[in-house]
């Protein structure tokens, strides 16, 4: 069974919204690696609508560093699944993930592979009320927001998680991936 990883940036006071996350060439380097660790990207409408709209080639002359390369092509190859009842149709290497998301994501985890790599907010904490994340990775950036969006808000149970590694980066954001306790 392919493991379900989430993975997001928060800042240091839990603001998990993308303006608030300072740009480091270490974290969008080990970004691409977690994007190659996996088959493919499942996320929901608005991370799908935002990502296509900033990494779908081609990008505008000087619109992001030669270090964003790597991450923009990992993301461009990746196969995407798109979780949601609004859109009709997608693009851009992916698609529509429609039913019961429980048995829908189920059925993508029994598929043979290296696994899946969760992307966004509101996807996530329907996946956490599930059960069905195998691995929470949290980058904490040494920024204080001031402000939201926050991870997990109305998550109706506790998911105690087991620390399994942690990696310091000299931009001196550190990524810290837990699983769940079983």
């Amino acid at each position: 069974m392919r493991p379900l990883r989430y993975s997001i940036n928060v800042t240091v006071d839990g603001c998990c919204d993308h303006r608030a996350i300072p740009l480091a060439e270490d974290v969008h380097r080990a970004a691409a690696e977690n994007l190659a660790r996996a088959d493919a990207l499942l996320c929901g409408r608005v991370i799908y609508e935002m990502m296509e709209a900033a990494w779908r080639p081609p990008a505008a002359p000087g619109a992001r560093p030669d270090w964003m390369e790597p991450f923009a092509q990992a993301i461009n190859a990746a196969k995407k699944y798109v979780v949601s009842s609004t859109l009709d149709q997608v693009d851009w290497n992916a698609e529509l993930v429609r039913g019961e998301l429980g048995e829908a994501v189920q059925q993508l985890k029994r598929e043979p592979g290296k696994g899946l790599l969760v992307a966004g907010v509101k996807l996530a904490l329907a996946l956490a009320e599930l059960g069905l994340i195998d691995e929470y990775e949290f980058v904490v950036h040494p920024r204080l927001a001031g402000h939201g969006p926050t991870l997990f808000a109305g998550l109706s149970k506790h998911v105690d998680l087991q620390l399994v590694s942690r990696l310091e980066f000299g931009s001196g954001a550190v990524a810290m991936r837990y699983e769940p306790r079983r």
